[in-house]
This record gives structure tokens, sequence and C-alpha cells, in this order.
């Protein structure tokens, strides 16, 4: 599992941005594959899980996920619930010891966030649908009204997919330039006339700071080029593959 310092240095936080690895699904799904959402056999899936909450030393029972849809709706998780009763939204925030926010992501970036001096954490999904919507700023608000301050909110960014393999269509610039004419710095020429590179983990990262988070670190891995760390929807469609994992990334304030 991967962490960052930024998060490792608050008392009481524990974080993990997961890799593939560690697991007991095999196939497409090898290993540590712990998305109900696939295809893969789902007692494989519940016990990655909880290998992955016995990595942060968490009970299985601790960890709740979301039914992810590119939304941003937020919910303020106040008791652990079953994967079955999972709500629909993209991000969490909570202050209370003991519950594990998950995020599963194959491409789309995972932030994880802490408030520094209060007890106060959270957790996002933001595809570029869902960034470019606000769900990062509507995660960040939902913390202030728990008592935390951007000022004192440091934000780990997770692996995801990078410019270097994000190719995307002649519509995004537009789309992300009509928000914000400084998000052109996001697009660069790709090799394919009239296609662009497309930087979501720095979209992301600047839209955290432009909501005053003053502590916002990016973590350097390509979800699409590191196929033995990392599942990808895209890569996998490029592959031809008719199903992919997904991969988990947690934050607990712990009791």
């Amino acid at each position: 599992m991967i962490t960052v310092s930024a998060l490792n240095d608050i008392s009481r936080v524990r974080h993990a941005f997961f890799t593939r690895n560690r697991g007991v699904s095999t196939g497409l799904f090898a290993s540590l594959n712990c998305g109900y959402g696939s295809g893969d056999d789902p007692a494989d899936v519940t016990r990655n899980r909880a290998l992955a909450m016995e990595l942060m030393e968490q009970p299985a029972s601790a960890l709740v996920t979301l039914h992810q849809q590119h939304t941003t709706t937020v919910i303020t998780v106040t008791h652990p619930w079953a994967a079955e009763d999972a709500p629909v939204a993209d991000a969490m925030v909570t202050d209370v010891p003991g519950i594990a926010l998950g995020i599963l992501t194959a491409d789309c970036v995972p932030v994880l966030l802490a408030d520094t001096q209060k007890g106060i954490v959270g957790a996002a999904h933001a595809g570029w649908k869902g960034a470019i919507k606000g769900v990062l700023e509507e995660t960040v608000t939902r913390m202030i009204d728990l008592g935390a301050r951007p000022g004192t909110i440091a934000a780990a960014v997770g692996p995801s997919i990078t410019q270097r393999t994000y190719e995307v269509g002649p519509e995004f610039p537009p789309m992300f330039i009509d928000e914000n004419p400084e998000n052109d710095q996001f697009f660069a020429p790709s090799k394919n006339q009239g296609r662009f590179m497309f930087d979501l983990p720095a979209y992301v990262a600047r839209k955290l700071a432009r909501v005053g988070v003053t502590e916002v670190i990016r973590t350097p891995c390509d979800t699409c080029r590191e196929a033995d760390r990392f599942f990808s929807y895209r890569r996998a469609c490029q592959n031809g593959e008719k199903d992919y994992g997904r991969c988990l990334s947690a934050i607990v304030l712990e009791r």
C-alpha cells in the first residue's frame, strides 16, 4: 500500500492507497480487487476488503464504501453500513473514530483528506465528471460543516490515470476552459490530430487549492501504465478485456 507523509504526520489518522497486490482474486481481478461492482467472486472481494483492513489494523466491519456514480453527493458518515446498503454518492466525511472511509477506483482519482488539528477526515472519488461538477468543493464544505478549516486540511491525491496516458476528445478543453480559463494548462496536444492529453490529477489538485486547501500531495503513479500495480478501466478497454478490478483507498480516525 502507498501512503503520503502529509497524512502520516497527523495523529490518530491512518490511511492507505492500496495496489492490486496481496489479495486472493484471480484472472483479470488478480489479486486485491475490492469492488463488488466487478464480475469477481463476491466472496473473494469480501476477503480482499478484510485483508486491506488488516493491513490498516482495522476490523473488516470498519470499512464503508459507496455506490459511486460520478455525482457531487457527499455523505456525512455517523455509523458503518453493509456493502449491500451502500448509498449512491461519491464522497464521505466523518468525525467518528473507527469508520474507514473507502473509495474504489480504476483510473479515476481517489482523494483522502484530513484536518491536521481536528478529528475530521474525508474521502472522495474524482473522475472528470465529478471533479468538474464540484465533488471536491462539496467534500471540503462538508468537512467545514463538521468544524474543519480549509487551511488546516491536508489532502492526498492518489494513484490515477495521468496525462501521459489519458487521451481525450476535442470536446474536453472547452468544457474545462469555460469553467476557468486557467484550465487550459491541463491539456497538451495528442499525437493524434484533434485530440488532447488531459492531466486529471493536476486538475484535481488545483481544484483543492482553489478552495483553500494549502497542503495537497500527489502520488507519482499512473494506473493505466502500471499494470502490475493497479487496475485500469482504460487499459482493460485497450486490451479488449471484458472486466477489471477496483483498487481501494481508505482513511480512518483511530479510536
